[in-house]
């Protein structure tokens, strides 16, 4: 059927939204309150995710070239020129990949959940954010529509707020869910205006549209620079950049399993996918050429790539100088990751969308292994965080031991490991941008320190 794929990515974002009504109203009542049913739902998505990766991405086609489309009614206002909003879901590789990297995450974290949340209070009910949680962010990679991407784009900023803030009686959470949302809103503001002038010159929210009027010369390029760098805005506060990058140490007073979730696949995967997605009106060239169209185009002239390339350089510098200062096991994943999103930005601006992507994915899989590690070794410890009071672990946690282990080399980008062979993409296109720019003073700095917190 040829349009199979629409219908699975539908059942794979509508099981987490089911569960999560079902878990909301009925979860307490429900055999070990109903912790099963959102993680069922979750590997169900998982198994039908793989299914779209190997029938169509590693099928006798070698990927989607045609993306697959479709479309449902959502809102008409007016008669005489009337305005429709239309609910769009699209499916192509970016969302395949995607889609693999928050089902698999998610599992885990829900799998890892039933036993290191077992006996919390609320723990129903901690289930229920999750799958929440999850449909926000799946919601999010299948949308077509720019306006419905914000709609799901908020619900993972609520979602985020009520995990962070699980514990809440605790005076740090409360202020670390906060300051997490609020952080979250001076970008979404930009985001939200960016979104309103694409529409202002487009006329539509549809992804298609909105590349065929970069193709089409509808812009002027000084407007498409401030309609990109303020769509980035949304990125910066999501993916946790300098300068708003200050809500992601806080966000660590969530439960464990939660912060594999954000740092991992949903939050700020989600800033990251967003430039992503957008990358043909940031950079300015037509979509429907494909990525090979970049190499006769001029996208290393976008004045908003190079916004997003020196704010991801100097984002994956200071964070990680930072990191080496911290003391708490999971801050120092923290401000890891955040050095990290800043290599995933500067991809998507010195060119490659698919070395940030490669990137994403990697980086996804590995600290998520970590944060699901310190989570065991927190629990081993009783709770205690503070690094310079652990040792002599590995013959107390062996599997925990050969995991953050394994997990640690790639993220170190040691050879033979996932993470360098993405870091080693991205690098290798920024060295190109470099050699572009190099006869600028701009186009020095960042290339050339990046490999220093390889």
């Amino acid at each position: 059927m040829e349009q199979t794929p629409i219908l699975l990515a539908l059942l794979i974002t509508a099981l987490p939204l089911g569960a999560f009504v079902i878990q909301v109203f009925f979860g307490r009542f429900l055999p070990r309150q109903g912790d099963w049913l959102p993680t069922s739902a979750v590997a169900t998505g998982l198994a039908m995710s793989v299914y779209l990766l190997i029938t169509e991405v590693f099928g006798s086609t070698h990927g989607i070239t045609d993306p697959y489309f479709w479309e449902m009614n959502w809102l008409t206002l007016g008669q005489t020129t009337p305005f429709v909003l239309n609910f769009e879901v699209m499916v192509d590789n970016l969302t395949i990949v995607m889609l693999n990297v928050v089902t698999l995450v998610s599992f885990l974290v829900h799998l890892f959940s039933t036993g290191y949340m077992h006996g919390e209070e609320r723990y129903n009910r901690f289930f229920a954010y999750l799958a929440l949680f999850t449909f926000s962010m799946l919601g999010l990679i299948i949308t077509s529509n720019l306006l419905f991407l914000f709609i799901f784009w908020e619900l993972v900023g609520l979602c985020s707020y009520l995990l962070i803030g699980f514990y809440f009686q605790k005076d740090s959470a409360a202020a670390a869910c906060k300051k997490a949302f609020l952080t979250n809103r001076v970008g979404d503001t930009g985001f939200f205006v960016g979104i309103m002038m694409i529409f202002v010159v487009v006329g539509s929210f549809s992804f298609p549209d909105i590349y065929d009027s970069v193709r089409q010369g509808l812009w002027q390029p000084w407007l498409l620079a401030v309609a990109g760098v303020l769509m980035f805005t949304g990125a910066v506060s999501k993916s946790a950049q300098f300068p708003l990058h200050v809500w992601l140490p806080d966000a660590m007073e969530g439960p464990t399993p939660v912060s594999a979730l954000i740092h991992a696949a949903t939050m700020v995967a989600a800033g990251v996918y967003m430039i992503c997605r957008m990358f043909p009106f940031l950079a300015g060239w037509d979509a429907g050429a494909g990525e090979a169209a970049m190499l006769t185009g001029n996208y290393f002239e976008s004045d908003a790539l190079f916004v997003v390339a020196i704010v991801g350089g100097i984002t994956a510098i200071f964070a990680a100088t930072i990191a080496v200062a911290q003391f708490d096991i999971k801050k120092v994943l923290a401000y890891s990751t955040v050095s990290q999103l800043g290599y995933m930005v500067v991809g998507v601006g010195v060119g490659s969308m698919s070395a940030a992507m490669f990137h994403l994915m990697t980086h996804a899989m590995f600290k998520a292994c970590l944060f699901l590690g310190s989570g065991s070794i927190i629990h081993a410890m009783h709770h205690e965080q503070d690094m310079r009071k652990m040792g002599g672990l590995r013959k107390k946690l062996p599997i925990t031991y050969i995991t953050f282990l394994v997990a640690t080399l790639a993220l170190c980008g040691v050879p033979f490991f996932s993470g360098m062979i993405s870091k080693e993409a991205v690098l290798t296109q920024a060295y190109a941008y470099w050699e572009y720019h190099k006869h600028l003073s701009h186009g020095l700095a960042i290339p050339q320190l990046l490999p220093f917190v390889f």
